[in-house]
């Protein structure tokens, strides 16, 4: 009997009742009004009190049966169901795992868990200090996550005091481990800053606000270990004690998370701006190495913007160019916007160019006289500039991986020239790095998560414009005398923007990438989102105009 009864509350947590009742009261899916990402504040004002109280209180009461069943058996068998029915909650039996995806974290579930054991044979006295430590933490912290994460806690204490038997003293403390585990995204975000506190709910869009999300990755280990939740294997990876292999082994496993927020963003007709950081820490080679990981990260970090409440998602540095850049995420998560933000850095190029031709010729140089380099030239990016810049210049070499569509892209390039009546220069196409030793303008746009360009590519005196992100140009270069590097596609947003990470573009500013999120979602203008390899000339005029229109400013 026992036996059948321990199934039976195993399955009474696997019922998914709360999210039966939010589908059947208010239409929508609780996966994307979670209180997990949203915060309990803004999941009452999207669900409404009653249907969210309603699906508490049938977890409560999912919790509280299983474990008064076991408790008809003694303490120490209530203790064991407990466990049980939170393990039917967190991870339920297949046949009943609709909604399971992302099922919620059981606050209702373990409190109902308490009174289910106080009717077992917990002393009153125990029960009522299981509460009391619960609602301090919460009157303290603000943190619902937190005051959740003490019930489990605090009975483990008390329980190993208690006359039961061990296997129930373990199941106590696996309850808690169990717990903690379930929690730990929220416990990273309390770590870094960004988990809501009663009272702070997060943003939602409205008239006067706005919200997008952003993908981001680390560029090198370091950068990893910016988050407070990874900052504590520092130490132990800098001595030898975890090898780099192992944290790059557990990046793979881990899921998109958010990491930060930029605030502070105004437009100039008076709106804010504010973009959730997302990542799933997956350095560039890692991204490049295994598509199909990226990709499926990518469309889950998707998925998570949804569930925060926004209405666009940028995919960022080497995000931008899994699943087809973009194509295949926005075709899994078509109820949220994705862009590649490439309309808007091929935009930022454009304008940057005139400027530091014009320098260039300040400098008391001849662009006539002078041989230009574009490196990373199969791309669109680079092949934009590539055709900006071919008139002006005497020369111009195209340096890319693939020399066959190097020499057809040269010979379009001539056509075009050729057809609108304008100067053409000597093209020359090759895949040696070497030959940017006669460039004195090299301009680089490519996707390599490494540097390319080195002291020994570069001539005395050359001007760089740098679009790589990772930059393209490696920092050795800038000892080379008279050697000029230009960072591109940076961008500087409206309003004092501030946020927890260091995006490395410098202090209030973004990559033009994400800029381009940011001016999608406020102006609601999803048909020029950048998504594939093609990017519209139309649509890269907009953005130029949208973004100066809106307050945003090239960085040059």
């Amino acid at each position: 009997m026992v036996f059948l009864l321990a199934i039976l509350a195993y399955l009474i947590g696997s019922l998914p009742l709360g999210y039966w009742v939010i589908r059947r009261l208010t239409g929508q899916d609780p996966r994307l009004a979670s209180a997990y990402n949203l915060g309990l504040e803004n999941t009452l004002k999207l669900l409404g009190a009653g249907p969210a109280l309603l699906a508490w209180g049938l977890d409560f009461l999912k919790g509280l049966l299983a474990v008064w069943m076991g408790g008809q058996f003694g303490l120490s068998w209530a203790v064991i169901f407990a466990l049980l029915v939170y393990l039917g909650h967190l991870y339920p039996a297949r046949f009943l795992a609709e909604g399971a995806l992302l099922r919620g974290r059981g606050a209702g579930v373990l409190v109902g868990i308490v009174f289910g054991l106080y009717l077992g044979g917990l002393p009153y006295l125990l029960t009522l200090v299981v509460l009391l430590v619960a609602t301090g933490i919460l009157l303290w912290s603000r943190y619902a996550s937190l005051a959740a994460m003490t019930i489990p806690a605090t009975l483990a204490l008390l329980l190993t005091l208690e006359p039961i038997s061990i296997w129930a003293k373990l199941a106590a403390w696996f309850l808690l481990l169990t717990t903690l585990w379930r929690y730990k995204e929220n416990i990273g975000r309390m770590l870094e800053g960004t988990e809501p506190r009663l009272g702070q709910p997060l943003p939602l869009p409205s008239d006067k606000q706005v919200v997008c999300a952003f993908m981001i990755h680390p560029l090198t280990v370091d950068d990893l270990f910016q988050s407070p939740r990874f900052r504590w294997a520092k130490p132990l990876v800098e001595r030898g004690l975890i090898p780099q292999s192992l944290v790059e082994n557990l990046a793979e496993a881990i899921r998109p998370m958010k990491v930060g927020e930029l605030r502070g963003v105004k437009t100039a007709d008076g709106r804010e701006i504010r973009c959730h950081l997302l990542s799933a820490p997956l350095l560039p080679h890692q991204i490049t190495g295994k598509p199909e990981l990226a990709t499926q990260r990518a469309i889950q970090g998707a998925r998570l913007a949804k569930e925060l409440g926004c209405t666009v998602v940028g995919l960022g540095a080497f995000w931008s160019v899994v699943g087809e850049k973009g194509k295949i995420v926005q075709e899994a998560v078509p109820e949220i916007q994705v862009t590649n933000g490439g309309a808007y850095t091929a935009g930022t190029v454009k304008a940057a160019i005139p400027g530091i031709l014009a320098h260039f010729e300040q400098s008391g140089r001849k662009l006539k006289e002078a041989t230009a380099a574009v490196v990373g030239a199969n791309g669109v990016v680079a092949f934009g500039i590539a055709r900006q810049i071919a008139p002006l210049v005497g020369r111009l070499i195209l340096v890319g991986r693939n020399l066959e569509r190097l020499e057809k892209s040269a010979a379009t390039l001539k056509q075009n020239l050729e057809r609108k009546g304008q100067p053409v220069p000597e093209v020359v196409t090759t895949l040696e790095m070497a030959a940017l030793r006669e460039a004195d303008l090299v301009f680089t746009a490519t996707s390599d998560p490494q540097p390319v360009i080195f002291p020994e590519h570069v001539k005395p005196g050359a001007w760089i414009y740098d679009e790589g992100v990772p930059p393209d140009v490696d920092e050795s270069v800038k000892q080379v005398p008279g050697v000029r590097v230009i960072p591109g596609g940076v961008v500087r947003p409206p309003g004092p923007m501030r946020g927890n990470l260091d995006l490395h573009f410098g202090e209030g500013a973004v990559p033009a990438c994400l800029a381009e999120t940011m001016i999608l979602a406020a102006e609601g203008a999803y048909e020029r989102k950048s998504l594939g390899g093609e990017t519209k000339s139309e649509n890269i005029q907009f953005f130029v105009e949208r973004a100066e229109a809106l307050g945003f400013r090239v960085v040059d």
